[in-house]
Protein backbone atom coordinates (compact mmCIF):
# COMPACT_ATOMS: atom_id res chain seq x y z
CA UNK A 1 0.00 0.00 0.00
CA UNK A 2 2.82 2.54 0.81
CA UNK A 3 4.75 1.39 -2.06
CA UNK A 4 1.54 2.70 -4.64
CA UNK A 5 1.83 6.35 -2.52
CA UNK A 6 5.61 6.19 -3.21
CA UNK A 7 5.37 5.32 -7.06
CA UNK A 8 2.47 8.42 -7.76
CA UNK A 9 4.82 10.30 -5.83
CA UNK A 10 7.81 9.90 -7.69
CA UNK A 11 5.43 10.37 -11.05
CA UNK A 12 3.26 13.02 -9.60
CA UNK A 13 5.95 16.34 -10.48
CA UNK A 14 8.00 15.22 -13.15
CA UNK A 15 11.30 17.23 -13.24
CA UNK A 16 10.60 18.08 -16.93
CA UNK A 17 7.35 17.80 -19.48
CA UNK A 18 6.48 13.80 -19.38
CA UNK A 19 6.77 11.98 -22.73
CA UNK A 20 3.54 9.53 -23.44
CA UNK A 21 4.81 6.86 -21.71
CA UNK A 22 5.47 8.70 -18.08
CA UNK A 23 2.07 9.98 -18.55
CA UNK A 24 0.41 6.51 -19.18
CA UNK A 25 2.22 4.99 -15.99
CA UNK A 26 0.98 7.93 -14.02
CA UNK A 27 -2.70 7.54 -14.81
CA UNK A 28 -1.76 4.27 -13.64
CA UNK A 29 0.04 5.19 -10.23
CA UNK A 30 -3.35 7.74 -9.75
CA UNK A 31 -5.88 4.50 -10.36
CA UNK A 32 -3.61 2.24 -8.53
CA UNK A 33 -3.87 4.78 -5.52
CA UNK A 34 -7.62 5.09 -5.87
CA UNK A 35 -7.74 1.57 -5.21
CA UNK A 36 -6.19 1.91 -1.86
CA UNK A 37 -8.84 4.48 -1.03
CA UNK A 38 -11.29 2.14 -2.36
CA UNK A 39 -12.65 3.90 -5.22
CA UNK A 40 -12.78 3.73 -8.99
CA UNK A 41 -12.69 7.10 -9.81
CA UNK A 42 -12.46 10.49 -7.65
CA UNK A 43 -15.70 11.91 -6.56
CA UNK A 44 -16.37 15.03 -8.39
CA UNK A 45 -16.24 18.27 -6.27
CA UNK A 46 -19.60 19.60 -5.52
CA UNK A 47 -20.81 22.21 -7.70
CA UNK A 48 -21.63 24.65 -4.99
CA UNK A 49 -19.64 25.47 -2.00
CA UNK A 50 -20.90 23.29 0.74
CA UNK A 51 -20.24 23.14 4.33
CA UNK A 52 -19.79 19.50 6.22
CA UNK A 53 -22.44 19.16 9.01
CA UNK A 54 -20.25 20.08 12.45
CA UNK A 55 -21.05 16.63 13.64
CA UNK A 56 -18.82 15.27 10.60
CA UNK A 57 -16.13 17.50 11.62
CA UNK A 58 -16.08 17.18 15.70
CA UNK A 59 -16.15 13.73 14.87
CA UNK A 60 -12.91 13.64 12.78
CA UNK A 61 -11.34 15.66 15.08
CA UNK A 62 -11.88 13.91 17.87
CA UNK A 63 -10.32 10.64 15.82
CA UNK A 64 -7.64 11.59 13.71
CA UNK A 65 -5.22 15.09 14.41
CA UNK A 66 -4.84 17.64 12.14
CA UNK A 67 -2.58 14.61 9.42
CA UNK A 68 -5.53 12.75 9.83
CA UNK A 69 -3.58 10.04 11.91
CA UNK A 70 -5.57 8.30 13.78
CA UNK A 71 -5.12 8.95 17.67
CA UNK A 72 -8.24 7.62 19.24
CA UNK A 73 -8.94 4.05 17.73
CA UNK A 74 -11.50 3.19 20.06
CA UNK A 75 -14.26 5.66 18.90
CA UNK A 76 -15.34 4.70 15.72
CA UNK A 77 -17.22 1.37 15.42
CA UNK A 78 -16.27 0.32 12.06
CA UNK A 79 -14.49 2.26 9.09
CA UNK A 80 -16.68 4.03 7.92
CA UNK A 81 -19.02 7.01 8.70
CA UNK A 82 -21.72 8.21 6.15
CA UNK A 83 -23.91 11.33 6.85
CA UNK A 84 -27.09 11.92 4.58
CA UNK A 85 -29.34 15.00 4.72
CA UNK A 86 -33.10 14.96 4.82
CA UNK A 87 -34.34 14.85 1.28
CA UNK A 88 -38.16 15.77 1.76
CA UNK A 89 -37.32 19.90 1.90
CA UNK A 90 -40.78 20.52 3.30
CA UNK A 91 -43.22 18.09 4.77
CA UNK A 92 -42.95 18.15 8.79
CA UNK A 93 -42.38 15.50 10.88
CA UNK A 94 -41.84 13.39 7.83
CA UNK A 95 -38.15 12.83 6.77
CA UNK A 96 -36.30 10.69 3.73
CA UNK A 97 -32.92 10.03 3.30
CA UNK A 98 -31.53 8.75 -0.11
CA UNK A 99 -28.69 5.83 0.29
CA UNK A 100 -27.77 5.08 -3.02
CA UNK A 101 -24.07 5.77 -2.18
CA UNK A 102 -23.42 2.79 0.53
CA UNK A 103 -21.88 -0.12 -1.07
CA UNK A 104 -23.86 -3.39 -0.97
CA UNK A 105 -20.72 -4.82 0.99
CA UNK A 106 -20.80 -2.43 3.69
CA UNK A 107 -22.30 -3.80 6.70
CA UNK A 108 -24.63 -1.60 8.39
CA UNK A 109 -23.40 -1.28 12.38
CA UNK A 110 -25.46 1.56 13.36
CA UNK A 111 -27.82 4.21 12.40
CA UNK A 112 -28.76 7.10 13.43
CA UNK A 113 -31.75 9.83 13.04
CA UNK A 114 -30.00 13.47 14.48
CA UNK A 115 -33.07 15.87 14.75
CA UNK A 116 -32.24 19.17 16.22
CA UNK A 117 -34.98 20.55 18.38
CA UNK A 118 -36.45 23.85 18.46
CA UNK A 119 -36.60 26.50 21.96
CA UNK A 120 -40.42 25.43 22.76
CA UNK A 121 -43.15 27.32 21.63
CA UNK A 122 -44.44 29.77 23.94
CA UNK A 123 -47.91 28.98 25.19
CA UNK A 124 -50.80 30.12 27.27
CA UNK A 125 -51.00 29.91 31.16
CA UNK A 126 -48.88 27.79 33.08
CA UNK A 127 -47.23 24.71 31.58
CA UNK A 128 -48.12 21.63 32.85
CA UNK A 129 -45.26 19.43 31.82
CA UNK A 130 -41.60 19.34 31.01
CA UNK A 131 -41.66 16.58 28.89
CA UNK A 132 -42.92 14.98 25.72
CA UNK A 133 -42.59 11.89 24.06
CA UNK A 134 -41.38 11.76 21.00
CA UNK A 135 -42.09 8.96 18.44
CA UNK A 136 -39.88 7.86 15.46
CA UNK A 137 -41.75 5.63 12.76
CA UNK A 138 -40.30 3.37 10.07
CA UNK A 139 -43.30 4.54 6.99
CA UNK A 140 -44.13 1.28 5.31
CA UNK A 141 -47.62 2.42 3.33
CA UNK A 142 -46.24 6.25 2.33
CA UNK A 143 -49.99 7.50 1.28
CA UNK A 144 -51.29 6.15 4.52
CA UNK A 145 -48.87 6.18 7.38
CA UNK A 146 -51.51 6.28 9.73
CA UNK A 147 -53.60 3.27 8.87
CA UNK A 148 -53.19 -0.34 10.25
CA UNK A 149 -49.91 -1.41 9.48
CA UNK A 150 -48.86 1.67 7.97
CA UNK A 151 -46.03 1.91 10.04
CA UNK A 152 -43.64 0.52 12.48
CA UNK A 153 -42.31 1.82 15.65
CA UNK A 154 -38.55 2.44 16.05
CA UNK A 155 -37.91 4.65 19.04
CA UNK A 156 -39.85 6.23 21.05
CA UNK A 157 -38.44 8.30 24.31
CA UNK A 158 -39.40 11.49 26.79
CA UNK A 159 -38.02 14.55 25.24
CA UNK A 160 -37.79 17.93 27.19
CA UNK A 161 -39.79 21.22 26.60
CA UNK A 162 -36.94 23.08 27.80
CA UNK A 163 -33.97 24.50 25.80
CA UNK A 164 -32.96 23.50 22.61
CA UNK A 165 -29.85 20.90 21.01
CA UNK A 166 -29.66 17.58 19.14
CA UNK A 167 -31.63 14.36 19.80
CA UNK A 168 -30.51 11.26 18.47
CA UNK A 169 -32.63 8.27 17.52
CA UNK A 170 -31.49 4.79 17.22
CA UNK A 171 -33.16 3.64 13.48
CA UNK A 172 -30.38 0.75 12.56
CA UNK A 173 -33.11 -2.21 11.28
CA UNK A 174 -35.02 0.22 9.18
CA UNK A 175 -31.62 1.57 7.30
CA UNK A 176 -30.97 -2.41 7.44
CA UNK A 177 -33.94 -3.30 5.10
CA UNK A 178 -33.36 -0.16 3.26
CA UNK A 179 -30.16 -1.13 1.65
CA UNK A 180 -31.49 -4.77 1.47
CA UNK A 181 -34.31 -3.69 -0.61
CA UNK A 182 -33.93 0.02 -1.64
CA UNK A 183 -37.89 0.32 -2.86
CA UNK A 184 -38.86 -0.19 0.56
CA UNK A 185 -37.50 3.08 1.67
CA UNK A 186 -40.55 5.18 2.11
CA UNK A 187 -39.02 7.12 5.27
CA UNK A 188 -39.23 7.84 8.44
CA UNK A 189 -42.71 10.18 10.04
CA UNK A 190 -41.68 11.56 14.11
CA UNK A 191 -44.82 12.07 16.09
CA UNK A 192 -44.65 14.44 19.36
CA UNK A 193 -47.70 13.36 22.17
CA UNK A 194 -48.44 14.14 25.46
CA UNK A 195 -46.33 12.06 28.14
CA UNK A 196 -49.87 9.65 28.51
CA UNK A 197 -49.98 9.62 24.65
CA UNK A 198 -52.16 12.24 24.24
CA UNK A 199 -52.07 14.54 21.28
CA UNK A 200 -50.66 17.60 21.21
CA UNK A 201 -52.09 20.81 18.88
CA UNK A 202 -50.24 22.18 18.13
CA UNK A 203 -47.11 20.51 19.42
CA UNK A 204 -45.13 22.34 21.95
CA UNK A 205 -41.77 20.67 20.53
CA UNK A 206 -40.92 20.84 17.23
CA UNK A 207 -37.37 19.92 15.02
CA UNK A 208 -35.65 21.88 12.64
CA UNK A 209 -36.73 21.10 8.80
CA UNK A 210 -34.62 21.27 5.78
CA UNK A 211 -36.54 23.75 4.05
CA UNK A 212 -36.70 25.92 6.94
CA UNK A 213 -34.21 26.23 8.54
CA UNK A 214 -29.85 26.87 8.74
CA UNK A 215 -27.87 23.74 7.02
CA UNK A 216 -26.28 23.77 10.40
CA UNK A 217 -29.48 22.30 12.09
CA UNK A 218 -30.96 19.79 8.91
CA UNK A 219 -32.49 16.42 9.69
CA UNK A 220 -29.64 14.11 8.79
CA UNK A 221 -29.17 10.34 9.20
CA UNK A 222 -25.63 8.86 10.11
CA UNK A 223 -24.02 5.17 9.48
CA UNK A 224 -21.98 3.37 11.06
CA UNK A 225 -20.27 0.65 9.08
CA UNK A 226 -17.52 -1.70 8.12
CA UNK A 227 -16.62 -2.31 4.39
CA UNK A 228 -14.48 -5.50 5.62
CA UNK A 229 -11.29 -3.52 4.66
CA UNK A 230 -9.19 -4.13 7.20
CA UNK A 231 -5.32 -4.27 7.37
CA UNK A 232 -2.78 -5.83 9.35
CA UNK A 233 -2.24 -3.17 11.93
CA UNK A 234 -2.96 -4.05 15.69
CA UNK A 235 -4.92 -1.88 17.75
CA UNK A 236 -2.88 1.25 19.06
CA UNK A 237 -3.27 2.59 22.87
CA UNK A 238 -3.63 6.28 22.98
CA UNK A 239 -2.05 8.60 20.23
CA UNK A 240 0.51 7.10 18.22
CA UNK A 241 4.30 8.46 18.88
CA UNK A 242 5.20 9.87 15.23
CA UNK A 243 8.36 11.39 16.57
CA UNK A 244 11.44 10.26 14.68
CA UNK A 245 12.54 7.15 16.02
CA UNK A 246 16.33 8.51 15.35
CA UNK A 247 18.00 11.54 13.79
CA UNK A 248 16.69 12.13 10.38
CA UNK A 249 18.99 13.73 7.96
CA UNK A 250 16.84 17.29 6.25
CA UNK A 251 15.74 16.27 3.26
CA UNK A 252 18.03 18.11 0.94
CA UNK A 253 21.02 17.57 3.04
CA UNK A 254 24.14 18.43 1.20
CA UNK A 255 26.59 15.65 0.21
CA UNK A 256 29.95 16.20 -0.38
CA UNK A 257 29.91 14.34 -3.99
CA UNK A 258 32.44 11.09 -3.86
CA UNK A 259 34.05 9.88 -6.80
CA UNK A 260 34.90 6.28 -7.68
CA UNK A 261 32.42 3.02 -6.16
CA UNK A 262 31.27 5.51 -3.19
CA UNK A 263 28.88 7.54 -4.81
CA UNK A 264 25.93 9.08 -3.18
CA UNK A 265 23.51 6.47 -3.34
CA UNK A 266 26.41 3.72 -1.66
CA UNK A 267 26.67 6.11 1.02
CA UNK A 268 22.79 5.98 2.06
CA UNK A 269 22.98 2.89 1.86
CA UNK A 270 25.78 2.90 5.18
CA UNK A 271 23.00 5.07 6.73
CA UNK A 272 21.51 2.67 9.74
CA UNK A 273 18.05 1.71 8.69
CA UNK A 274 15.67 4.41 10.15
CA UNK A 275 12.36 6.34 9.28
CA UNK A 276 12.47 9.57 6.28
CA UNK A 277 9.43 12.01 6.01
CA UNK A 278 7.30 11.34 2.48
CA UNK A 279 4.75 13.68 2.18
CA UNK A 280 1.54 13.00 0.37
CA UNK A 281 -0.37 16.06 -0.98
CA UNK A 282 -3.92 15.81 -2.46
CA UNK A 283 -3.38 19.25 -3.64
CA UNK A 284 -0.84 18.17 -5.68
CA UNK A 285 -2.05 14.97 -6.72
CA UNK A 286 -5.85 16.70 -7.98
CA UNK A 287 -7.76 15.64 -4.99
CA UNK A 288 -8.42 18.58 -2.78
CA UNK A 289 -11.61 19.32 -4.66
CA UNK A 290 -13.28 16.53 -2.76
CA UNK A 291 -11.28 15.72 0.52
CA UNK A 292 -12.61 18.16 3.39
CA UNK A 293 -9.62 17.17 5.92
CA UNK A 294 -6.66 16.75 5.71
CA UNK A 295 -4.90 18.64 2.70
CA UNK A 296 -2.04 16.38 3.38
CA UNK A 297 -0.29 13.67 5.23
CA UNK A 298 3.52 12.28 6.07
CA UNK A 299 3.19 8.90 5.29
CA UNK A 300 7.32 8.33 6.39
CA UNK A 301 9.13 5.48 4.67
CA UNK A 302 11.91 3.04 6.09
CA UNK A 303 15.67 3.51 4.56
CA UNK A 304 18.93 2.47 5.03
CA UNK A 305 20.99 -0.39 5.82
CA UNK A 306 20.56 -3.51 8.38
CA UNK A 307 24.73 -4.53 8.76
CA UNK A 308 25.78 -7.51 10.73
CA UNK A 309 25.55 -7.37 13.79
CA UNK A 310 22.20 -6.55 14.04
CA UNK A 311 21.69 -4.18 17.57
CA UNK A 312 18.09 -3.63 19.44
CA UNK A 313 17.84 0.10 18.05
CA UNK A 314 17.46 -2.06 14.61
CA UNK A 315 14.48 -3.25 16.20
CA UNK A 316 15.16 -6.88 14.72
CA UNK A 317 13.28 -9.73 13.85
CA UNK A 318 14.68 -13.30 15.12
CA UNK A 319 14.73 -14.03 11.70
CA UNK A 320 16.36 -11.22 10.52
CA UNK A 321 18.90 -11.84 12.83
CA UNK A 322 19.94 -14.98 11.44
CA UNK A 323 19.64 -14.01 8.23
CA UNK A 324 22.23 -11.52 9.22
CA UNK A 325 24.02 -14.20 10.12
CA UNK A 326 24.24 -16.34 7.34
CA UNK A 327 24.69 -12.94 5.36
CA UNK A 328 28.13 -11.96 6.85
CA UNK A 329 29.28 -15.48 7.43
CA UNK A 330 28.41 -16.83 3.84
CA UNK A 331 27.51 -19.71 4.87
CA UNK A 332 24.76 -20.00 2.34
CA UNK A 333 24.35 -18.57 -1.32
CA UNK A 334 21.78 -16.08 -2.44
CA UNK A 335 21.17 -15.03 1.01
CA UNK A 336 21.20 -11.46 1.60
CA UNK A 337 21.10 -9.15 4.43
CA UNK A 338 17.64 -8.06 6.02
CA UNK A 339 15.52 -5.33 4.57
CA UNK A 340 14.97 -2.07 5.91
CA UNK A 341 10.65 -1.96 6.83
CA UNK A 342 7.89 -0.46 8.53
CA UNK A 343 7.25 -2.85 11.40
CA UNK A 344 4.61 -0.60 12.94
CA UNK A 345 1.81 0.74 10.88
CA UNK A 346 -1.03 3.33 11.58
CA UNK A 347 -4.37 4.27 9.98
CA UNK A 348 -5.06 7.84 8.93
CA UNK A 349 -8.85 9.38 8.40
CA UNK A 350 -10.24 11.26 5.62
CA UNK A 351 -13.07 13.16 5.43
CA UNK A 352 -14.88 13.95 1.90
CA UNK A 353 -17.57 14.14 -0.08
CA UNK A 354 -18.75 11.51 -2.34
CA UNK A 355 -20.31 11.29 -5.50
CA UNK A 356 -23.84 11.83 -4.51
CA UNK A 357 -22.26 15.42 -1.75
CA UNK A 358 -22.91 13.26 1.57
CA UNK A 359 -20.13 13.73 3.76
CA UNK A 360 -18.00 10.61 4.81
CA UNK A 361 -15.55 10.03 7.43
CA UNK A 362 -13.39 6.90 6.54
CA UNK A 363 -10.84 5.18 7.99
CA UNK A 364 -7.80 3.37 6.23
CA UNK A 365 -5.61 0.76 7.44
CA UNK A 366 -1.62 0.54 7.23
CA UNK A 367 -0.87 4.21 5.66
CA UNK A 368 1.74 5.36 8.10
CA UNK A 369 5.42 3.94 8.99
CA UNK A 370 5.20 4.39 12.78
CA UNK A 371 8.46 3.05 13.02
CA UNK A 372 11.29 1.31 11.16
CA UNK A 373 13.32 -2.27 11.93
CA UNK A 374 15.32 -5.13 9.96
CA UNK A 375 13.09 -7.44 8.78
Amino acid sequence: MLGTVLLLLALAKPACPSPAGVASRRAEALKRLLEVFGMEDPPPPPAHFKQPPQYMVDLFNTVANADGVTKNPDILEGNTVRSFLDKTHGEKMRFLFVLSSVAKNEKILTAELHLFRLWPRATDGPKRHHFCQVSVYQVLEKSEPDAPGGKKLLAARLVSLQGSGWEVFAITQAVRDWTEDESSNQGLLVTVQGLGGSPLDPPPLQFATSRDHHESKKPMLVLFTDDGRRGASLPMAGFPDLQPQAPILPAKTSVPKLTGPRSTRSLDRLQPCQRHPLSVDFEEIGWSGWIISPRGYNAYHCKGSCPFPLGENMRPTNHATVQSIINALKLSEGVSSPCCVPDKLYSINLLYFDDDENVVLKQYDDMVAGSCGCH
